[in-house]
């Protein structure tokens, strides 16, 4: 079983880092989770904190994708 997400951290970071001028939750849906994306686009990532967790997530390497690997 692979634990490791095809997925790019980066592009995702840089996605997420992107949602600060009104894209929130756009690196959620890069990442196959798109229904906390919409819940981020619909609170404007709770206000920017769920956004700057994600943030962080992203750049310690604990962020996962939409079946759970984590994002290298």
């Amino acid at each position: 079983m692979n634990n490791v997400s095809p997925l790019s951290r980066t592009t995702a970071l840089l996605l997420s880092l992107l949602s600060f001028f009104g894209l929130c939750g756009i690196h959620r849906f890069y990442a196959g989770r798109p229904i906390t994306g919409i819940l981020q686009l619909i609170t404007f990532g709770l206000f920017g904190i769920w956004q700057l967790i994600d943030i962080i997530c992203l750049i310690f390497g604990c962020f996962r994708d939409g079946d759970g690997r984590v994002m290298k």
